[in-house]
């Protein structure tokens, strides 16, 4: 019986996790967290019955507690009990689900208690790619990537030796204002950005998808995971081809599915293993496939760009990035600033920071609060 903890076990990537255990055997749910949402969270406690359970916002914290009078599953509350879910359950693996840095501490003890970790939350290596990498291999710890590129890329590495691989090959949807011109960019809506047009995604990364930002993450996430700066990108619309690995001999090999995060999440929680899943789509190869490439418009979305040079410069830049894109989404889902303004102002935040290199962990968090900081700045400005 393997034994996981999903850290974010209400959010997009968290509940799909959940169906996936719900159609795989031999998998014993025994930790889950939320933020805020209890009433959610406590249908998942009913199904799955895991032995602790986490939220983030200690009032709601107390409110499940209360709900949860005479269960055996122990509420925790705040940051230590998202740490004490993912690090002191006896779990096998931890799904990292949460959006954002606060999926850096709790990897980071999960790690530390030698759990493999199934890697959905990319900031945690964009922030502090090198300490986490690090760790893992000095603790003897998998982390097996659970977004569908990092995958993809995971599963064609396998065609190969590293000293073999030419280049890595990211595809991106380009999300929904990839066939948009400037003017058209200046008048999108948060309600625009949140229709991606393939994935089913939280908030967050949807806008993300849309900047082009969450493909310049991944890149960074990317170079960690797998060791490499040579990495491309490219806009494929029909987010059928995962990504790709391009060898030496020009060989380039491909991983191909339907757009749905459960096969990469199956994958994570049963590797090295290839279960049956019957409860995901397949390619229909008798119809008709189109399968459409081509170059990112970084002038128009020039997040990408913005990750390319934080993941070139290393240290601490690719941690202001993070920060500043957090700061500045949230700014916009809010209707502070309009679409165009956020790749604006990160590459302002990151033009003022003096960048550390081999940073502490310690370095890592007053850097990232710095760049929050310093994002609210500019748009006081």
């Amino acid at each position: 019986m393997k034994k996981i903890a999903i850290l974010g076990s209400t959010g997009s990537i968290g509940t799909q996790s959940l169906d996936v255990i719900r159609n795989t055997p031999n998998i014993k749910v025994v930790a889950l967290t939320t933020n805020t949402q209890i009433e959610l969270l406590e249908q998942q406690i009913n199904e799955f019955k895991p032995d602790i359970v986490a939220v983030m916002n200690k009032q709601k914290a107390k409110l499940l507690e209360q709900k949860l009078r005479g269960s055996t599953t122990k509420v925790y509350g705040g940051m230590d009990g998202i740490i004490y879910a993912a690090a002191n359950t006896g779990a096998d693996m931890v799904i990292t689900a949460v959006v954002g840095t606060v999926g850096l501490l709790p990897t980071i003890e999960a790690i530390n208690n030698k759990i493999d970790i199934a890697l959905a939350n990319k900031e945690t290596l964009v922030t502090a790619g090198e300490i986490v990498i690090e760790l893992a291999n000095k603790n003897n710890v998998q982390i097996i990537p659970v977004d569908s590129e990092h995958s993809a890329i995971f599963q064609c590495l396998k065609a190969g030796k590293k000293n073999e691989v030419s280049k890595l090959i990211l595809t991106a949807s380009g999300g929904p204002f990839r066939d948009l011109d400037k003017t058209a960019l200046e008048k999108v809506t948060v309600k625009d950005a949140l229709k991606h047009p393939n994935w089913n995604m939280g908030a967050k990364i949807s806008i993300d998808s849309s900047t082009l930002m969450n493909k310049g993450l991944e890149v960074i996430e990317a170079k960690y995971l797998f060791d490499t700066n040579n990495i491309d990108v490219v806009i494929h619309k029909e987010s059928i081809v995962h990504s790709m690995v391009e060898f030496n001999d020009t060989s380039v090999i491909a991983q191909l599915g339907m757009p749905d995060m459960r096969a990469a999440i199956s994958y994570a929680l049963n590797y090295p293993m290839r279960p049956k899943n019957e409860f995901i789509p397949k390619i229909d190869w008798t119809k008709k496939l189109n399968l459409t490439f081509d170059k990112p418009n970084t002038e128009l979305f020039p997040c990408l760009n913005l990750a390319y040079y934080a993941m070139q410069q290393a240290g601490t830049m690719p941690t202001v990035l993070n920060a500043a894109n957090e700061v500045a989404v949230d700014l916009f889902m809010k209707n502070k600033i309009k679409f165009m303004d956020i790749g604006h102002i990160i590459h302002n935040v990151l033009d003022r920071h003096i960048c550390i290199f081999k940073p502490s962990l310690e370095e890592i968090l007053e850097t990232d609060m710095w760049a929050r900081k310093c994002c609210e700045e500019e748009v006081m400005l």
